[in-house]
C-alpha cells in the first residue's frame, strides 16, 4: 500500500480503480452578429440537443452508478430549462449582438465566478452545475456532439491539473474523485468535486504512471489522503465511513421555485441582501426573487481609491446580467458612522451616526456621487436596476437628488450611451422619514425600511454598543407602527413598500408585515427559503 498526502478539497471517501487523465482545451470568442433571433434560434437547438443529450447520459448512468449518481443529470435538463438561465443567455445575445457561444460561456462564467467563490459547499454545486451545462451547450454550437467519456467504468481521476473545459466534458457518473498535482482549493475541478459531493484532493505529490493507473485506489477526503493498493483493514473501514455521507444534502431544496404566497392568496416579493458579487451566488442559490439591497459601499471600502466609473460599471452590470431581468435595487454608497474609507478624508466626528454619512456626503460630494449614478445607469441597460438612497431627512433632499439624476440622464443622452428605465426609492431610516412619509411617497417609486437605523434612531440606543443590548429592541411597538405607518402611505401615493433591515428576516414577524400589506421583504440570502416558509404558512 503507498500513501500519498495533498491538500483536500471535499470530504468523503471514494473507492475505484485509479486513471491517469490527460489534457485538453477550448476557446470561445466573441463575434458579433447581424441576426440576434437567427442566434437565439441556434441556442435553441442546441439546448434541445443537450437535454436529449443529458438523457441519455441519465440512462447509461442509472444502469452502471445507480438513480441516486444520475440524478445529476436531471439536474442538469432542468438547468437548461431553467428561466434564469435562458433569460440571461437571451438578454446577452439580444442586447450585446453576440453569438450564442459567447452569451452561454459569459452565463456560465457570470454564474460560476459567484457561486465558485462562496464558502458554503451547497453553493459551490452550483457553480459547476452551470458550467456543465454552459460547456455542454458550447460543445453543441461548435459542432461536437460527441461526450466526452473517460473510461468504461467508474474511476479515481489522477491528473497533474484539470482546466474547466476538461472536468465538465466527462461524464460525471464515471468520476469518482479527482486527485491532481498541482491546482488550487478554489479550482473547477475543487467545484465540481464538491457539485458531485465526491472527494478531491489538490496539490497531491503522486506519480502519473504506471505505478498507480489501473490500481485500486481509496481517496479520503477529510484528510486529504490517498492509498494505492489499500489493504482489506482499511479498505472495510472506508467503505463504513462513506455510507454515513449520503443522508444530509437535501434539506432545503423542498421549497426551492415555489411562490411566496400565503394560504389565501396573498403574494409577497422575497428578495436578498448583498454586499458584493460574491453574493450573488447565495441569492441564486436560496432562490431569491430579486435583489432588494446592494449595498454598493462595500465597493467603496474594498479600495484604497474612489472606484472609477468603469470599475463600478462592470460589477453593476455583472449583476444585473447575472439576475436576468430580476429587479437589482443598487443602494448609493452609504459610507460613514461605522464604515469609514481613510481616502474619503472626513473629518473626525463626535458622533458618525448622526453626522456626515450616506446621502449627505453624495450631496456634498456630487462629483463622487455623478460617477456612481453614471456607472449606474449605464448598467441599467443590461437588466432590471433600481436606485435607492440612504439616509432620507426631507422632500429638499429628493427633489435634489433627482435633478442630479437628470443631469446623468442628459450626459448620457449627449453621449448617445443607452440606459433603461430606472425606478428611484429612498430607505426610511430615520423618524424624520417617517413622519413625512407621505410626502416622500409623493416623489419616488418605492420604499425601502431599515429597520437597523431606524430602531437605532428611534429608540436612542447606539446599536454599535454591546452595553446596551438589554435595552435594544427590536419588536418596540414605535417601530412596529411607525413601519405600519409608512406601508400605509405609500400605498395611498401607489409607492411600494419593502423592507430591507435585519427585521425582515425574523419569522416571528413575518405575520405581521405580511397583515400590515408588506409589498417585499428583502434578507439574508440565507434567510430567503426560511421566510418563504414562514409566508406560506400564513392563514
Amino acid at each position: 500500500m503507498q500513501i500519498y498526502q495533498g491538500k483536500s478539497v471535499f470530504s468523503g471517501i471514494a473507492i475505484g480503480k485509479i486513471r491517469v487523465y490527460k489534457k485538453n482545451e477550448r476557446q470561445v470568442k466573441r463575434v458579433k452578429v447581424e441576426n440576434p433571433d437567427a442566434e437565439m434560434a441556434r441556442f435553441e437547438e442546441a439546448k434541445a440537443k443537450g437535454i436529449a443529450q443529458l438523457g441519455v447520459l441519465y440512462e447509461k448512468a442509472c444502469k452502471e452508478v445507480g438513480e441516486a449518481n444520475a440524478a445529476i443529470f436531471e439536474v442538469h435538463q432542468m438547468m437548461m430549462e431553467d428561466d434564469g438561465y435562458n433569460e440571461s443567455v437571451e438578454n446577452i445575445i439580444k442586447s450585446q449582438g453576440v453569438n450564442a457561444e459567447y452569451a452561454v460561456a459569459t452565463t456560465g462564467d457570470n454564474f460560476a465566478q459567484m457561486f465558485s467563490a462562496m464558502d458554503d459547499d451547497y453553493m459551490r454545486e452550483r457553480a459547476a452545475d452551470v458550467k456543465d451545462i454552459s460547456e455542454r451547450l458550447i460543445s453543441i454550437l461548435n459542432g461536437d456532439d460527441t461526450d466526452a467519456s473517460l473510461n468504461d467504468e467508474p474511476a479515481i481521476i489522477v491528473a497533474d491539473d484539470l482546466a474547466p473545459s476538461e472536468t465538465v466534458q466527462m461524464d460525471k457518473d464515471k468520476v469518482l474523485s479527482f486527485v491532481t498535482v498541482h491546482g488550487s482549493l478554489n479550482s473547477h475541478t475543487a467545484i465540481l468535486a464538491r457539485t458531485m459531493a465526491i472527494p478531491a484532493l489538490v496539490g497531491t505529490p503522486l506519480p502519473l504512471d504506471e505505478s498507480v493507473d489501473g490500481k485500486l485506489g481509496i481517496v479520503d477526503g477529510s484528510d486529504g489522503t490517498i492509498y494505492v493498493d489499500p489493504d482489506e483493514e482499511t479498505l472495510a473501514a472506508m467503505q463504513k465511513r462513506r455510507t454515513e455521507e449520503e443522508e444530509k444534502k437535501k434539506l432545503l431544496l423542498t421549497l426551492k421555485g415555489k411562490e411566496n404566497i400565503t394560504l389565501d392568496g396573498q403574494k409577497i416579493l422575497l428578495y436578498a441582501n448583498i454586499g458584493n458579487i460574491k453574493d450573488l451566488a447565495a441569492v441564486m442559490q436560496n432562490d431569491a426573487g430579486g435583489i432588494g439591497l446592494f449595498r454598493s459601499e462595500f465597493i467603496y471600502l474594498e479600495q484604497d481609491h474612489y472606484p472609477t466609473e468603469e470599475e463600478q460599471f462592470r460589477i453593476y452590470k455583472q449583476a444585473a446580467e447575472t439576475m436576468a431581468g430580476k429587479r437589482v435595487i443598487i443602494r448609493t454608497l452609504d459610507i460613514g458612522a461605522d464604515k469609514q474609507c481613510d481616502y474619503f478624508e472626513m473629518e473626525k466626528e463626535e458622533n458618525p451616526a448622526l453626522g456626515c454619512r450616506a446621502i449627505r456626503i453624495c450631496l456634498e460630494r456630487p462629483e463622487i456621487f455623478k460617477t456612481q449614478l453614471r456607472a449606474i445607469y449605464r448598467a441599467s441597460h443590461y437588466g432590471t436596476i433600481s436606485i435607492m438612497f440612504p439616509m432620507i431627512i426631507s422632500v429638499s433632499e429628493v427633489k435634489k437628488i433627482k435633478e442630479i439624476v437628470n443631469e446623468v440622464k442628459a450626459e448620457l443622452d449627449a453621449q448617445g450611451i443607452p440606459y433603461g428605465e430606472v425606478e428611484l426609492g429612498i430607505m426610511i431610516e430615520t423618524p424624520a422619514a417617517v413622519m413625512i412619509s407621505d410626502l416622500l411617497a409623493k416623489e419616488v417609486d418605492f420604499f425601502s425600511i431599515g429597520t437597523n437605523d431606524l430602531t437605532q434612531y428611534t429608540l436612542a440606543i447606539d446599536r454599535q454598543n454591546p452595553s446596551l443590548d438589554n435595552f435594544y429592541n427590536s419588536h418596540h411597538e414605535a417601530i412596529l407602527r411607525m413601519i405600519r405607518m409608512v406601508i400605509d402611505n405609500g400605498h395611498k401615493e401607489g409607492c411600494w413598500v419593502g423592507i430591507c433591515g435585519e427585521l425582515g428576516a425574523d419569522t416571528t414577524l413575518t405575520k405581521t408585515f405580511v397583515d400590515m400589506g408588506i409589498d417585499e421583504l428583502s434578507v439574508t440570502p440565507s434567510m430567503v427559503l426560511k421566510v418563504r416558509e414562514s409566508v406560506r404558512e400564513i392563514g
